[in-house]
């Protein structure tokens, strides 16, 4: 199956302006109080995850505790940091040093020390290296990211073309021994479509799904819209774009319409945004959508480069959330943190699926936004 990028588009997922609120719930939203973590979260999790309501509050405190514990020791281990990831059973973060002198400072942290043969960076330059040599690949070579768990590189490609892949990996010069070559039939696309539903509305008649509620408007998907595009319900335009190279968007809104740092979760209640603490590998993640609703799964990969009809995606991030055309631009969220907005994938919410995300931290760095947050 080929890749799909979602601006078919994830609808109501996040009421970032009044207007919209009126078209996917009540009008008059309730700012939610008290416990941090929605009972229709809760519920996703353990419908998705096969988990009990314990079993959630547990893993939730465990990965707040690791996300903490990833921003330590990213800068403590600085050179020597060789990525990390949440480990389920464990119940805590694993992370990889390149010096295992670092092991004892690793526990210390609340976490599990790994040895690696190569650091985060490493990796990321052979993504980097890639990303140079991406018009060049094969057509059958569907993307490319970094593997912390495998502490390598792996290049994904259609089943019977390993070796058009490894000629594109040799020819871009990289350390062969830090490339694995997976053969893969998904091939992502994006999501976009004409089709009716809550959300808002393209000025080319696309609907695609707001992401996160920022000073001033919101963040969505880039391949919704073009700068200076305007938009309906709520009434805007796009004040910047990207895609492909990234897929976000900022669309400004003006003053009318009011932002809610609020996700909606399509059982008629809203989860909060308290902030955007990047959650690490393997923990818990949800996104909502206006086609497929509310669904929950775990982060697989990072810093993935997508290739895409349209053109080659990178920095993206790999989940195994299901979505479907008109899931684009919407919200994902890991706890009450914001993570980024659907960009991609393929397979549906029937069969099952991956799902590509935009971190939401570089649309919010890229055009100087504030996210809005209680």
């Amino acid at each position: 199956m080929k890749p799909r990028t979602a601006a078919r588009i994830t609808g109501a997922a996040l009421v970032a302006a009044g207007t919209v609120a009126a078209l996917t719930a009540p009008t008059t939203i309730a700012e939610p109080a008290g416990a941090p973590v929605s009972p229709e979260l809760v519920a996703a999790m353990q419908r998705d995850l096969g988990l009990t309501a314990d079993q959630v509050e547990a893993r939730l405190d465990q990965e707040s505790t690791a996300a903490r514990a990833d921003g330590a020791l990213r800068d403590a281990l600085a050179g020597s940091y060789g990525g990390s990831y949440f480990d389920a059973e464990l119940g805590k973060l694993v992370v990889g040093t390149t010096d295992i002198a670092k092991s004892d400072e690793v526990r210390a942290a609340g976490a599990e020390p790994r040895q690696v043969a190569a650091s985060e960076r490493q990796l990321d330059e052979i993504v980097e290296a890639l990303n140079g040599r991406g018009a060049q690949a094969p057509a059958a070579v569907t993307g490319w990211y970094a593997d912390v768990r495998e502490n390598a590189v792996v290049v994904t490609t259609q089943p019977g073309t390993s070796e058009q892949a490894t000629g594109f990996v040799r020819e871009a010069h990289v350390p062969q021994e830090s490339v694995r070559v997976l053969e893969s039939p998904a091939q992502p696309e994006t999501y976009a479509d004409v089709v009716g539903g809550y959300a808002y509305y393209t000025a080319s008649g696309a609907r695609c799904s707001m992401g996160f509620a920022v000073q001033g408007g919101f963040v969505t998907a880039g391949h919704c819209g073009s700068p200076g595009e305007r938009t309906t319900q709520p009434t805007g335009y796009f004040a910047g774009s990207s895609f492909p190279g990234n897929d976000y968007a900022f669309v400004n809104t003006g003053t009318d319409d009011t932002g809610h740092p609020l996700v909606y979760d399509y059982s008629g209640g809203y989860v909060r945004v308290s902030g955007s603490a990047e959650a690490p590998l393997g923990s818990s993640i949800c996104r909502s959508g206006s086609t497929t609703g509310w669904h929950c799964g775990t982060v697989l990969a990072k810093n993935q480069s997508v290739r895409y009809q349209e053109g080659t995606v990178s920095g993206l991030t790999r989940t195994n959330v299901c979505a479907e055309p008109g899931d684009s631009g919407g919200s994902f969220i890991s706890g009450n943190q914001a993570q980024g907005m659907t960009s991609g994938g393929w397979g549906d919410c029937r069969i099952g699926g991956e799902t590509y995300y935009q971190p939401v931290r570089e649309a919010l760095s890229a055009y100087g936004l504030t996210l809005l947050t209680q």
